[in-house]
């Protein structure tokens, strides 16, 4: 077993949003930001920011992990596209709250419109949970769809296509 897969997460966690060069088996180097460690494989994963919307994402085995050299600690901006890798971009944000209101509102009219029972839930009122096995987040697209019941997902989700494209 190499130093590396002896570490601990805790010890991983301190390399995380770190440039680092990584020498691995068969004389192989890589370099990137790490953007995380596997706790159970050791493997990490690291991130190469190449132009300004393409990102290389490379995975290191933990068990090929020869020897680590970290280059040098990320500033608040490539902090931030880190954590925006894996994260899609927040839709929400685009509406305002009253736009918001306004897609909740047609949407859950149009439910009941179409007899399928809906109703609103949450502290705020923002989630709609159809017949009580769905529940649509805002901005109520059919990504927003979630259940545990794929059939019904599957079909609502195809409901609210259709019903996207003729508005």
């Amino acid at each position: 077993m190499n130093e590396w897969s002896k570490k601990s997460p805790l010890e991983w966690q301190d390399f995380v949003n770190k440039e680092v060069k990584v020498s691995a088996d068969e004389k192989n180097e890589y370099q990137g930001w790490i953007v995380t460690v596997d706790p159970v494989s050791a493997s990490i994963v690291l991130a190469n920011f190449e132009e300004a919307e393409k990102t290389l994402i490379r995975v290191i085995l933990g068990h090929a992990v020869q020897q680590l050299q970290v280059l040098k600690e990320a500033d608040e901006t490539t902090k931030d596209r880190i954590a925006s890798l894996f994260n899609p971009p927040e839709t929400t944000n685009l509406y305002s709250k009253e736009d918001m209101e306004k897609k909740k509102l047609r949407m859950k009219t149009w439910l009941e419109e179409n007899n399928i029972p809906v109703t609103e839930q949450g502290e705020t009122h923002a989630t709609l949970c159809v017949a009580g096995v769905l529940t649509i987040d805002p901005p109520y697209g059919p990504e927003n769809c979630i259940s545990a019941n794929e059939i019904i997902l599957s079909r609502v989700q195809g409901l609210i296509k259709g019903h996207m494209h003729k508005n």
